[in-house]
């Protein structure tokens, strides 16, 4: 019987090259990145016959391999550093990354933070990369394998035990260019027993250009630690940007994540959460606002494998023009996970006949004395509304601006305590509302 090889897209062979002429440049464990590529080489980029991949066939947009991004010039970085994005005002401990690369970490950091670039902890060892790969169910997906194969900077951040640190640490990536590139960034934020600590990132991009960035940031948050973290994606107009949070939760852990959609071209959020210990709480929650052919896919696995844990889950999505929107979302409930309380929910607004919304909630439940459930919805403004609201004089792209800044609105009010950081979030759906205005 004759032997049936895959065909390799131009992609994936682009990649394969890319791994063999980079692979000797990179810090830290090869052997580790030759067996994270070998994962994705078995499988190759996953396409709509792979259930996960379903309504993001990655294979078809991903073309071409666009070549990773050299460490920027000083010229580049002072550029980013000028940029006053809508986080520019807020009270926060920077970390700067500029093409993948990290550019500037603050200075005099508070008493109990350690940051520290992830291409030095990579080349020397850090004690703390033992924390890498906490999340199983992250590791044989493809964007995962990908960065762990390719990750070349980032940061690694610890925040000591009983430690409180007041001021939001903002990681900026900032990437500029005029030709396609792409970046593998790797941020490791440990949280030791009892400590708090906010993170923030915002990512931006030029607009036009096809670079291919992809980011993981993995949270391990010991017993009684609280983590609040929220994410921007601003990415250009022509961006194909995949991104993966991980989160493994001890017991008692109080754990936040927002993230809000409004640029790229074409986008994949996952979010892969386990509960590790008892009476831990996450809540996961984003917003995303798309036009013209745009795709923004969000990915949830939210793993119970802990008694007595509860899990929100929040997603609101406007689509306009030709846009797609994905959510798909899967809580996991273990025998052992008793008392578990897990609701997710997706809402979506379409406002045109050419958009599409995809939705797939999923519950896969092993224990018998749980409450869970999970709901999305998909429909159109409300007419009576609208109409009210043109009654008394408003336009209609005004009218409809007010309802979605409502729609929108939930998910910040529910998870976002840090007020600035919440006004700021607004003023970004505000803008985007504006725009379409």
């Amino acid at each position: 019987m004759a032997d049936i090889k895959m065909i390799k897209t131009a992609a994936e062979t682009g990649l394969a090259n890319l791994f063999a002429i980079t692979k000797s440049l990179l810090p830290g464990d090869a052997a580790s990145r030759e067996d994270a590529f070998r994962r994705f080489a078995e499988r190759g980029l996953p396409h709509r016959r792979v259930e996960d991949w379903k309504y993001t066939d990655l294979r078809a947009f991903l073309r071409e391999a666009a070549p990773f991004a050299g460490k920027p010039s000083e010229a580049e970085i002072a550029s980013a550093l000028a940029l006053d994005g809508p986080f520019a005002s807020i009270d926060a401990i920077e970390v700067v990354i500029v093409n993948g690369h990290v550019a500037r970490v603050a200075t005099g950091l508070p008493e109990g933070l350690e940051i520290v670039p992830m291409r030095e902890a990579l080349a020397s060892g850090h004690p703390l990369l033992a924390r890498i790969g906490a999340v199983g169910h992250a590791h044989d997906n493809t964007a995962y394998a990908l960065n762990a194969a390719f990750m070349s900077d980032g940061a690694v951040i610890r925040a000591a035990a009983g430690a409180t640190i007041e001021q939001p640490i903002h990681l900026r990536f900032v990437n500029t260019g005029t030709t396609p590139f792409a970046t593998a960034t790797r941020v490791l934020l440990h949280a030791e027993v009892g400590a708090s600590v906010t993170v923030l990132e915002t990512h931006a991009g030029p607009n036009g250009v096809g670079y291919q960035p992809n980011g993981v940031v993995e949270i391990v948050a010991d017993d009684h630690s609280k983590v609040a973290h929220m994410r921007l994606n601003a990415e250009g107009t022509a961006a194909i940007a995949l991104s993966t949070l991980t989160a493994r939760l001890g017991a008692k852990v109080a754990f936040d994540t927002f993230n809000l959609v409004a640029g790229t071209q074409v986008s994949r959020h996952q979010v892969y959460v386990a509960f590790a210990g008892d009476e831990a709480h996450a809540g996961i929650r984003g917003a995303t606002m798309i036009n013209g052919t745009q795709h923004a896919d969000t990915t949830l696995v939210i793993d119970h494998a802990a008694p007595g844990c509860t899990s929100r889950e929040l997603f609101k999505t406007v689509v306009d023009g030709a846009a797609t929107g994905v959510f798909q979302g899967k809580i996991i409930v273990h025998s052992r996970a008793q008392k578990t309380d897990g609701r997710m929910m997706s809402a979506a607004v379409l406002l045109s006949e050419e958009g599409t919304m995809n939705n797939k909630p999923e519950l896969e439940i092993f224990a018998d004395d749980v409450q869970c459930a999970h709901g999305a919805t998909c429909g159109q403004l409300d007419e009576d509304l609208l109409f009210y609201l043109r009654s008394r004089g408003l336009p209609l792209k005004e009218a409809e601006a007010l309802l979605l800044e409502s729609f929108l609105a939930e998910p910040i009010g529910e998870g976002i305590t840090h007020e600035d950081i919440a006004a700021a979030f607004t003023g970004v759906i505000d803008g985007w509302l504006r725009a379409r205005a």
